[in-house]
């Protein structure tokens, strides 16, 4: 366990089959931020909060200049060079995932959520499914996917 909760059950729930290839695709089709997404998912399922809609939008504003400064950057980089220098694509992608670390830490410290007690989820699938909704209010199959792999 590290001292942030998101980043573990981010890592948790990306390990999931059908995860990774959902948050990947909302990202790359509808301009997504796979770790908003996260949280969204967390602050239901793990926290039991119904987040709003301003909640969100406050939340995802306190990353948007890292996202669009440091993330995005790395990204464009590390897709560039994929398939002409595998050590440099290697320590892109380590690279932007430590810098994905620290969005993640910032999220969860803008959120000011903490996880319910006790052993299990303090939340329901139903409030996770609620929270990305307001990420992509209308039917798309890969948020179908990822709710379904909660």
């Amino acid at each position: 366990m590290t001292e942030n909760p998101l980043w573990d059950f981010s890592l948790a729930v990306y390990a999931r089959p059908g995860v990774p290839a959902a948050c990947l695709d909302l990202q790359d089709r509808r301009g997504l931020d796979v770790n908003v997404l996260l949280l969204a998912a967390w602050a239901g399922l793990a926290c039991g909060v119904r987040l709003s809609a301003d909640e969100l939008a406050r939340i995802d504003a306190t990353i948007a200049p890292w996202r669009a400064e440091v993330i995005q950057p790395l990204r464009a980089v590390r897709r560039r060079v994929k398939g002409e220098d595998q050590a440099l694509y290697e320590r892109l992608k380590a690279a932007e995932l430590a810098a994905e670390r620290i969005q993640q830490d910032r999220l969860f410290a803008a959120s000011g959520l903490v996880p319910a007690p006790g052993p299990g989820p303090g939340g329901s699938v139903d409030l996770a499914a609620a929270n990305l909704r307001l990420l992509v209010p209308d039917d798309d199959p890969a948020l179908a996917a990822l709710i379904a792999a909660l």
